[in-house]
């Protein structure tokens, strides 16, 4: 600890427990790009059930998933342990949890009547979520907690994005490079049903490992973060509780940032969930051609986060948040171009190059820039209510986005039965291709254009920033003098 600049005004980490702390997201990419970019797929073409099935299972896990965010948040905000600390102990719990039900999720025996698998699917996708609220909330707490420095904020989210993008690339580049290469039996390997077995192992074993080092790499900030400055009452806990809500989303600040981090994530659901469709049946890529593709775009974004960090030190948050939804806009202007010239283009991963370059470098900014500005806005509701609340916080932020991408996931699934998409066949008919093509497209052009309004009316920059922490300052230095 002595190693760490412990001052109230400015305090900064080390670059090792940056990375220390980074790396927790690695397993929250791992875990939330294996459901997200395998399950609908994994679902209707390997298990095959019906999509309006596989729809409503993922849309109701992902409201559960929703409603016990913030829960999550406000009971990691209460918890005293000197051993643990607030956050800790869920780091531990939810990276084991995740792990074991992972596993189960693609062990599922495919010749079992469709009501016994979709009973299964919905049971473990229930459980997945739960043990990814109890990790992943706390985690994004605790690196709002790490330091109160302006732009530093934005350093650790930039590390913490670095890692979380190569979990993403590690399940959707080397996995779908590896687990499903091609054989005699199955041509096309994303439809070879052992792969999603061996993949699940895999990435189990993968996030186990990286919740153990960020558990290891700040367990040393524990006695410094453990300062829940107001006892809670453990009979009033419910009115607390919905007190803290009414308040954050009374917070129009934080609502600008909320409602444009859910926007966008409108557009990674629509990725996630049908991109391997439409590159699949729309394009007629091979397993290796979209790890081309999908990865290019993720390596752009993690060597992005630097150049990000510049721009917001140069142009501030809000502005740098504009131009990465504008990147976005292009790149989905450019996808959608390509699925009009789909007859000239299919079966060649080239011409997706520029695509996945730009739309990579664009989504790199939007994965770091919201959670550095929740982190401000905390701050400010500090000077407000004298406490801080950041797992609540994140928790709300998750909140509204996820039950967007409930809304979302449950249109896919229903679209996909809707636009007769038949996991029977090899090849799809052409109306089929074009529109899940169509909805990719122009689905991730409205996302992005919503979210670029909603930031509109957000008013705090650097200036304001420190004003309100120089406030803070003086407030605690005022109560002490008091005691």
């Amino acid at each position: 600890m002595d190693n760490i600049v412990n001052n109230q005004e400015h305090r900064k980490i080390p670059v090792i427990d940056k990375i220390g702390y980074g790396s927790g997201n690695f397993s929250v990419g791992v875990s939330m790009q294996v459901v997200g970019a395998y399950l609908v797929f994994y679902c209707t073409a390997i298990l095959g059930i019906p999509g309006s099935l596989v729809g409503l299972a993922v849309s109701l896990s992902i409201v559960w998933d929703a409603v016990t965010d913030p829960l999550m948040g406000y009971f990691s905000d209460i918890t005293r342990s000197k051993t643990f600390g607030r956050r800790h102990l869920y780091l531990l719990i939810g990276g084991i949890g995740i792990a074991l039900t992972n596993f189960f999720l693609w062990n599922i025996d495919a010749s079992l009547p469709d009501h016994i698998k979709f009973t299964f699917i919905f049971i473990d996708i229930l459980a997945v979520k739960t043990f990814m609220t109890i990790f992943t909330t706390p985690y994004t707490a605790l690196g709002a907690e790490l330091s109160n420095d302006y732009n530093e904020r934005t350093t650790i989210q930039g590390i913490k994005t670095i890692f979380f993008l190569l979990g993403l690339s590690l399940v959707s580049v080397i996995g779908m490079y590896i687990f499903f290469q091609p054989t005699h039996e199955y041509p096309v390997g994303q439809l070879n049903p052992k792969a999603y077995n061996h993949m699940g192992l895999f990435s189990s074993i993968i996030v186990v490992i990286f919740a153990l080092i960020c558990y290891l790499s700040t367990k040393k900030y524990i006695p410094l973060l453990n300062q829940p400055e107001i006892k809670s009452d453990n009979r009033l806990w419910i009115l607390n509780l919905v007190a803290s809500f009414k308040s954050i989303f009374s917070n129009s600040t934080f609502r600008y940032v909320a409602f444009t981090y859910m926007f966008t994530n409108i557009s990674s659901a629509l990725l996630s969930n049908i991109g391997l469709h439409v590159f699949t049946y729309t394009f007629l890529l091979s397993s290796q051609q979209i790890a081309v593709i999908v990865g290019i775009q993720l390596l752009v974004s993690i060597l992005s986060q630097p150049a990000w960090t510049i721009i917001s030190k140069k142009l501030d948050k809000k502005p740098a948040m504009n131009l990465g939804l504008f990147i976005c806009i292009a790149a989905s202007f450019i996808f959608l171009i390509m699925v009009l010239l789909k007859d000239f283009i299919k079966g060649s991963a080239g011409y997706f190059i520029p695509f996945a370059a730009i739309g990579g470098f664009g989504t790199g900014g939007l994965f770091t820039l919201p959670l550095s500005m929740i982190a401000d806005i905390i701050d400010q509701d500090e000077l407000k209510t004298g406490k801080r609340s950041e797992g609540t916080y994140y928790g709300c932020l998750t909140l509204l986005y996820k039950f967007t991408q409930s809304i979302t996931l449950l249109l896919i699934g229903f679209l996909l039965d809707i636009v007769n998409f038949d996991a029977s066949l090899l090849v799809q008919s052409e109306g089929t291709v074009v529109i899940l093509g169509l909805i990719l497209g122009i689905g991730s052009i409205l996302s992005f254009a919503a979210a670029f309004m909603s930031l509109a009316g957000y008013k705090l920059n650097r200036e304001k920033v420190e004003q309100i922490q120089m406030q803070i300052m003086e407030v605690k230095k005022a109560k002490s003098m008091n005691i």
